[in-house]
């Protein structure tokens, strides 16, 4: 049972990227997905999650309107756009699937993102 995050990388203020978070078995869709990241220094935060059952999503507050997040049913695979992207969005984030909106039980390891100003 694995999940594996890629996608992240150095981008501008103002520019866009794309995680993926590819889960080993197809039982993963009864779970949620989430993202959540980890700035150095900081605690780890939620971002987004969606539900991939029915595809209602959360988000945090500081993304809202800058971030979606999807499922690919055929790849088993949840992404996370991230546009408009602050230098504040950099961190290490990490994709994860629980049982609930914001209790997450399996870890994929993390990618970095990193936004210059």
């Amino acid at each position: 049972v694995q999940l594996q995050a890629s996608g992240g990388g150095l981008v501008q203020a103002g520019g866009s990227l794309r995680l993926s978070c590819a889960a080993s078995e197809r039982s993963f869709r009864t779970y949620v997905m989430g993202w959540l990241r980890q700035a150095p220094g900081e605690e780890r935060e939620f971002v987004a999650a969606i539900k991939w059952t029915d595809s209602s999503t959360d988000f945090a507050d500081s993304v809202k309107g800058r971030f979606t997040i999807s499922t690919d049913n055929a790849k088993n695979t949840v992404y996370l756009q991230m546009n408009s992207l602050k230098p504040e969005d950099s961190a290490v984030y990490y994709c994860a699937a629980g049982l609930g909106w914001r209790s997450y039980h399996y870890w994929g390891q993390g990618t970095l993102v990193t936004v210059s100003s």
